[in-house]
């Protein structure tokens, strides 16, 4: 605040006003001062009051200024922090748009990479055939049309001139044609997948390098050899430098596996081709024998082929005949032909005896193990019955029960029935074997009321469990009174519901029927209880499924909700019958049953006790053996002495020093 000090006047004489001086203002110029004096001094008093006013107005307004330039100030940085916030978010969008692109960039690369690898697999990969199918079976049966020829035709060409000049231009056509055609399995051979880790190979570089690895590929290479072209060197009438052809014998030995694999009739198919294996060899020995007489001299003997200039003996077809029988008797060791002149011919025959009796002795052993194949099942079933017959003779049964018996026993053979299913299913993994009785099974077992509803994981149990039975005329499956154990669904045959006298019929049960369903669940307050309530006979031939009570239970027990189900079900079907006793059924768990559970937790709280005893004894033994190892292992490292020289003495312990201070 300026301070307003009065003047004195210079001339006391004179009466002037008094003036006012602002003190502590700026510092002003003289001339300046002077002209401030001379207004005041215009004014008078009263323009001084009003200066102050003014001042402290002006003031004010100062005030106000600064506090609008500060808010001023304020608003400018806001507007700054604003702009730059805004600028941030707009490089931090910028970047972010810049990322998304170059992930999306990124991502066409990867795309343009996998397109690319897919083209190079889809490049690498070929149609391929596999081992296990149809085509590579029907490409076997095509193949093996040119070895059978080969080694058929081959060796009678070389040994019987007339074939080979009188055809020799179908030969030439034929064998171009055979020689395609081993061209054509080569290839194929490199388009046959095989199985790695469980998926077929279908790139084409594997499949061509594991080809050339076998030995299959050298001798098809062998095979594929130009060996006519000899035919400029020796001749028209030399077809067997063409014998590399025959290399391509497993071809047809694998069609043969594949197709006994394949049909239904398999023993049929094994003497076949024994028959074949054997006609191949004493056309070959046939062959032999023709060109060994030619060797020789043709009617030089008795022993060789008579002389061709004999028109008996000069057609074609008597040779390969006469040296056909030739064979056969000398292979099959019957005897009856010529006997030997000359060292070679001995030693011929000697080969071809011995020839005989090596190859022969092995087919012969084939067939009659085939034979016996063939009938083990009917041996088999037939032991069975003579087992019975005796038994029944010994026990003295009567005739008219032997009798049923016997038919029983023909009605299974004659319909196919006496196979049983477990034992010729149990090679089976479980997942087959499930899906084969689901197949043949599970429709007749959806048909019975109580399991229509259920899962499908409890009727796939029940299905592996249900056990076929076969049943005679006049054989009762369940009678009045007797104790349920289990529950029967028909699938062939007619059954009926008779009276005591098992004369009266009341109801006939036919295919897809079904009882004693209520039995086997035991039901608390059925008044049948488990009891059978009626007579049920088979009326001819009956083919049946029986679950017995055990089975069915065992399969309960992973699947409570479907028991509890099963038991609603039952009580409905009874309530409906009139045959529950609701108070019985209201009275809660029966105390047998509560018994049965208390002496099964029991059972198994034993077991647990003894399993636990075994693990403390197992525990304590090994704790022991540790304790002696440690013990050995102590006593094997050196204690240290107690006077060794350099050892220092042990640190002072708070008793140590306790005990000195007493003493």
């Amino acid at each position: 605040m300026a301070k307003v000090a009065p003047l004195i006047p210079r001339h006391a004489s004179g009466l002037n006003p008094p003036t006012i001086v602002l003190q502590d203002t700026e510092e002003e110029e003289p001339g300046d001062v002077t002209e401030g004096l001379r207004r005041t001094q215009r004014c008078g008093p009263g323009a001084l009051f009003n200066v102050n006013n003014s001042n402290n107005n002006e003031e004010e307004e100062e005030e106000e200024e600064k506090q609008r330039k500060k808010k001023e100030k304020k608003e400018k940085k806001e507007k700054r922090e604003k702009e730059k916030q805004e600028k941030r978010e707009r490089k931090e969008q910028k970047q972010k748009e810049k990322e998304e692109k170059e992930k999306e960039k990124q991502k066409e690369k990867e795309k343009l990479e996998k397109e690319k690898k897919a083209k190079e697999e889809a490049a690498k990969e070929i149609t391929v055939i596999d081992p296990a199918g149809n085509t590579y079976y029907h490409w076997l049966l095509i193949i093996t049309i040119p070895v059978m020829y080969n080694w058929t035709l081959i060796i009678a060409r070389a040994c019987f001139e007339e074939l080979q000049t009188d055809y020799l231009v179908m030969w030439f056509v034929v064998d171009f044609i055979c020689d395609v055609l081993y061209v054509l399995d080569m290839i194929f051979r490199t388009r046959t997948g095989y199985l790695e880790q469980g998926l077929l190979v279908k790139d084409e570089q594997k499949l061509r390098e594991r080809y050339m690895k076998t030995l299959q590929f050298k001798l098809d290479m062998v095979s594929m050899i130009p060996t006519d072209i000899m035919y400029l060197v020796f001749g028209i009438t030399y077809p067997e430098i063409r014998l590399n052809k025959l290399l391509r014998f497993n071809r047809m030995m694998e069609f043969f596996q594949r197709t006994e694999t394949r049909t239904n009739y398999p023993n049929a198919l094994r003497i076949s081709n024994l028959v074949m294996y054997i006609l191949i060899i004493i056309h070959w020995n046939a062959c032999l024998y023709y060109s060994f007489s030619k060797a020789i001299g043709f009617g030089s003997d008795r022993f060789v082929y008579p002389d061709p200039a004999d028109p008996e003996f000069g057609r074609l077809v008597r040779k390969y005949a006469y040296s056909m029988y030739w064979s056969t008797l000398t292979l099959t060791t019957i005897g009856e032909t010529p006997p030997p002149v000359e060292n070679s011919e001995y030693f011929f025959v000697v080969t071809d005896f011995l020839v005989g009796v090596l190859i022969f002795a092995t087919i012969v052993g084939n067939v009659g193990s085939m034979i016996t194949n063939m009938n083990a099942a009917r041996a088999d079933f037939q032991a069975r019955i003579d087992a019975i017959k005796q038994y029944m003779s010994f026990r003295k049964v009567t005739k008219d029960l032997e009798k049923r018996v016997i038919k029983w026993f023909d009605f299974l053979w004659t319909n196919k029935k006496a196979v049983d299913e477990r034992e010729v299913l149990k090679y089976l993994p479980d997942k087959l074997r499930a899906e084969i009785a689901i197949n043949v099974h599970l429709d007749t077992l959806k048909k019975v009321r109580i399991f229509a509803d259920c899962e499908a994981g409890l009727l796939v149990e029940l299905v592996l469990k249900l056990q076929p039975q076969v049943f005679s005329p006049g054989d009762y499956i369940c009678k009045k009174g007797d104790i349920g154990r289990e529950m029967y669904i028909i699938k062939e045959g007619k059954l009926a519901v008779v009276a005591d006298d098992g004369v009266t019929q009341f109801v006939v049960l036919s295919e897809g029927s079904y009882f004693g369903e209520i039995s086997i669940l035991a039901i608390k307050g059925s008044k049948a209880g488990n009891r059978r309530t009626a007579n049920i006979r088979s009326i001819g031939y009956s083919d049946l499924f029986c679950l017995s009570k055990d089975d069915l239970m065992e399969a309960l027990t992973e699947y409570p909700d479907a028991k509890a189900l099963l038991e609603e079900k039952g009580r409905q079907i009874l309530m409906k019958d009139g045959l529950l006793d609701l108070e019985v059924a209201a009275q809660g768990p029966d105390p047998k049953e509560i018994e049965d559970k208390v002496d099964r937790m029991t059972s198994n709280l034993d077991t647990l006790q003894t399993q636990y005893a075994r693990l403390l004894a197992e525990h304590e033994a090994t704790h022991s053996k540790l304790k002696h190892r440690v013990t050995r292992l102590e006593k094997k490292l050196a204690p240290p002495r107690e006077d060794a020289p350099g050892d220092a003495p042990p640190p002072p312990t708070p008793e140590t020093t306790k005990e000195e201070e007493k003493k």
